[in-house]
């Protein structure tokens, strides 16, 4: 077993690997530039947002209060007149990515600290490179990727999002995986 206190240094390079990976992957190679797409009359859209007041939240249209009522004849026509949305509110703001960024990083954060964990408690002092990126590496990419699939699920994100989310979650992994196996207490 190795103590998570020996492994702040890979919980942290890693950490800070990760966040300038997916700044790289983010601003530089563009890949996640169609994720989202623009509605065709965006300001008339946000106006009549606007106009109704709705708190920021999640809402769903159409919405069913209860397994019966998704049986009533009047939800199903609402389900065949459609649209159906899935709509996430939040409230104007500036248009700093600071916080997003901070969120992020305490999530990758928390993200090396599991990792560094089921590792630690797995693997002896010593262990060979192969067996920690093992560990870390599929530590990694489960808490990175796999809780993101249902979105396309459930919530009907694309697919595509979802594939080329997943490919940046493997790039997370394999270099965490990299930097731990690197960095591995000997004793």
């Amino acid at each position: 077993m190795v103590p998570l206190m020996s492994l702040l240094l890979p919980i942290l390079l890693s950490a800070v690997v990760v966040f300038v990976l997916s700044s790289v992957i983010h601003m530089f190679l563009g890949y996640h530039a169609n994720d989202l797409h623009k509605l065709p009359d965006e300001d008339a859209f946000a106006d009549a947002l606007r106009k109704l007041n709705i708190p920021p939240g999640e809402y769903i249209l159409p919405h069913a209060s209860s397994s019966a009522d998704m049986k009533s004849p009047e939800f199903q026509e609402k389900v065949k007149k459609g649209p159906g949305a899935l709509l996430t509110i939040w409230a104007g703001r500036s248009h700093s990515m600071t916080s997003f960024l901070i969120q992020w990083f305490v999530y990758i954060l928390v993200v090396s600290i599991f990792a560094a964990y089921i590792a630690g408690r797995a693997l002896l002092p010593g262990a060979p490179y192969l067996e920690v990126f093992r560990f870390v590496g599929a530590t990694a990419f489960a808490c990175y990727v796999i809780a993101g699939w249902q979105q396309s699920i459930w919530y009907k994100r694309a697919w595509s999002t979802t594939f080329r989310n997943t490919f940046d979650g493997l790039l997370y992994a394999l270099f965490s995986a990299g930097i731990f196996g690197w960095l591995w207490p000997m004793q």
